[in-house]
């Protein structure tokens, strides 16, 4: 049996009548960041993987591997049909209800550094945030297509949503990983204006989501002390504000060019996190101003990539298509702006790790899971193929009009 017979009767941009169809400025773009990230999980890594499991390679082996892991699964999600994801999406959103249970059940949920956020199999973790935030998207983009007069006209049609966000967010603040719930719930607003909430309603929305982070950083006094040492984290650089401070140094230590690949100073023990939260870091030690302004560049590039395939998509009158692509761009800026924000100084220090740079292998594969959703979509949407009712066979893509964008 081959690939051809098991995918029928749903064609996908790898397998047509004229071959691989693919958005290749998207995948593109993705796949320098993951090349960026390898190298750099490599450089980053070295000491900490020496000194902790005997290998320097240690970390950037299990880097690769995840990216083996999230291109095939960027391939299997390019080849569901956009209809499928729609019709599963409340079963997404309990599934990831599940999951967000199961990780703070004592026995079950891993804790790590005071949180307790992976379910730990034998050989790697699995980080249910990161999977909960995409099964959102995917659920609000259905309720927004079901109700969209009721979402557009109604007070009740735009407070439903948050009959189920708001327990999730419970949930992620229980583990607690905070920066994940302000993500997820920051997407979910975006999503609901894209939906055509009102700007009054919206506002006010605006107006208490922020009152509510104020409360929730008072609540706990650790929040509240990287709010106050983050501001001047040389008043305790050895202590409160120890990552932040070396953080900045390896910001200055790489002025515009940097002190050259694999020659990072702070990677050596006086950065934490140095692979994971604060690659970045480390980055700009090494390649400088111009590597760090180049891979923002490419940063900005996918993310508004991503919006205009969801904006192909509601041309195409695919409104699911184009609220989930909204959705999962929303996720990628939130989490860019977050930790580059963190790496700089400009946020109070959180862990959230870089789309395709940092090293986490739920994010990685996560990450190439939603890549494959844009692939999937812009192909819909430019071959107008995105009707539920519709079944596909190989014959419909004997003859398929050039790639226009």
């Amino acid at each position: 049996m081959n690939l051809r017979n098991i995918i029928k009767p749903y064609p996908s941009p790898i397998i047509t009548g004229r071959g691989i169809d693919l958005d290749f400025p998207m995948l593109v773009g993705c796949l320098t960041l993951l090349g960026l990230g390898l190298v750099m999980i490599a450089s980053a890594s070295t000491e900490v993987a020496a000194a902790q499991s005997g290998s320097a390679l240690y970390y950037m082996t299990r880097h690769l591997i995840y990216i083996l892991l999230g291109l095939v699964a960027c391939v299997v999600t390019m080849m569901i049909p956009i209809a499928t994801w729609q019709r599963l999406g409340w079963l997404m959103l309990i599934g990831a209800f599940g999951l967000l249970v199961m990780v703070i059940i004592p026995g079950i949920g891993r804790e790590v550094n005071g949180s307790m956020r992976w379910i730990g199999f034998s050989f790697f973790n699995v980080q249910p945030s990161e999977i909960a935030k995409v099964f959102v998207v995917i659920y609000l983009a259905g309720y927004l297509v079901r109700r969209q007069k009721e979402v557009r006209e109604s007070w009740m049609g735009f407070f439903k949503p948050f009959i189920v966000l708001l327990p999730m967010a419970g949930l992620l603040l229980m583990e607690p990983d905070f920066g994940a719930t302000v993500v997820m719930m920051a997407a979910a607003a975006a999503m609901l204006f894209l939906g055509g909430v009102g700007l009054f309603r919206f506002s006010l929305m605006v107006v208490l989501a922020v009152a509510a982070v104020v409360l929730l950083i008072q609540m706990q006094p650790y929040r509240m002390a990287r709010l106050t040492n983050f501001a001047d984290p040389w008043a305790d650089q050895f202590g409160a504000g120890y990552q932040l401070s070396q953080a900045l140094i390896a910001f200055g230590r790489g002025e515009w060019l940097g002190v050259g690949l694999g020659n990072s100073v702070q990677k050596q023990f006086y950065l934490p996190e140095a692979h994971t939260d604060f690659v970045f870091s480390v980055l700009a030690e090494e390649l400088g101003a111009v590597g760090s302004l180049c891979t923002l560049a490419l940063f900005v590039f996918v993310c508004i990539r991503g919006m205009y395939i969801g904006l192909w998509a509601e041309k195409a009158k695919q409104f699911f298509a184009a609220y989930v692509a909204y959705g999962l761009s929303f996720l990628w800026i939130g989490q860019f702006l977050i930790n580059i924000g963190v790496n700089v100084g400009l946020l109070p220090t959180k862990g959230l790790t870089l789309p395709f740079l940092s090293y986490g292998g739920s994010s990685l594969v996560i990450c190439c899971a939603c890549l494959g959703l844009f692939l999937r979509i812009e192909w819909e949407s430019r071959t107008h193929l995105g009707s539920e009712e519709m079944e596909f066979s190989e014959s419909d893509f004997a003859e398929e009009p050039t790639h226009g964008r």
